[in-house]
């Protein structure tokens, strides 16, 4: 009986041993389960690499698109800032090219009038030679008309002249003295002086301002100055003729001769 106890005692714990020690095949498993629990991490971090590195290429997309945004916006500037410039250049130049036009128109004008001044006062004396015009008529304007008839109607123009300058010394304050001295002026181109004409329709722009008559003397010293082959001031006499007495008709003849000097 005792031997049949023992080995009953042995089975037991032969039994026992044998449930605790676990097989090849649980071994295995759970060396597999090891394995893919590695490889489920190594998975789960490369998942969040990936995620992390999609995120930098999004944003290096976004600062790329705006640094190339801001480049599109300087350039743009830039080109702005060169025709502003350009415009600047452009106008100081033609400022510049402006004031030396006029400095040099109103250089020539002096030395015209220098010019003409001295040939005055020398036919000023010449005239002082001559015989003194006939004896005038009883009343001022029987000697205007005197002088007007003879420019207007015989075409002598020395005569004429005479007889209008020699009112003038009477009667100086008379209201027909402002159209005494243009047709004085008359006379002169009529004998083609132009210097001398020039000078004299100066005086009635000079002395009476906005008369009617004025506008005659522009029209007619616009015309003198280019019958002298000056086209440059010819031009600014009748354009100021046309800024200061516009609904004249001497204004219309004078726009009619700077479209037809325009045209030449």
């Amino acid at each position: 009986m005792n031997g049949w106890k023992q080995t009953g005692i042995v089975l037991i714990l032969l039994a026992t041993v044998t449930g605790c020690i676990p097989t090849q095949r649980e071994l295995q498993m759970e060396s597999d389960l090891q394995v893919m629990k590695r490889r489920l991490a190594e998975l789960e971090r490369g998942v969040v690499s990936m995620k992390d590195d999609r995120q930098a290429r999004e944003r290096l997309d976004l600062l790329t698109r705006q640094q190339a945004d801001l480049q599109a916006g300087i350039d743009t500037l830039r080109v702005e800032f060169q025709s502003v410039n350009g415009r600047f250049e452009d106008l100081a130049r033609d400022r510049s090219q402006m004031k030396e036009d006029l400095s040099l128109v109103r250089d020539d004008l002096a030395l015209k009038v220098t010019a003409m001044e001295d040939r005055l006062a020398r036919l000023s004396e010449q005239a002082k030679a001559q015989p003194a015009p006939p004896p005038p008529a009883e009343t001022p304007e029987a000697l205007y008309e005197r002088g007007l008839e003879l420019i207007q109607k015989k075409g002598d123009f020395t005569g004429g002249r005479q007889w209008l300058q020699d009112f003038l010394q009477r009667y100086p304050k008379h209201d027909l003295a402002v159209n005494a001295m243009y047709w004085i002026g008359e006379g002169w181109y009529g004998e083609k002086k132009y210097e001398n004409a020039i000078l004299q329709f100066q005086d009635v722009i000079q002395k009476y301002g906005d008369h009617p008559k004025v506008a005659s003397a522009l029209l007619k010293q616009g015309l003198a100055f280019h019958a002298l082959g000056d086209l440059k001031n010819a031009r600014v006499i009748l354009q100021k003729l046309v800024d200061t007495f516009p609904l004249s008709d001497e204004a219309k003849k004078a726009k009619e001769k700077l479209a037809e000097w325009k045209k030449a």
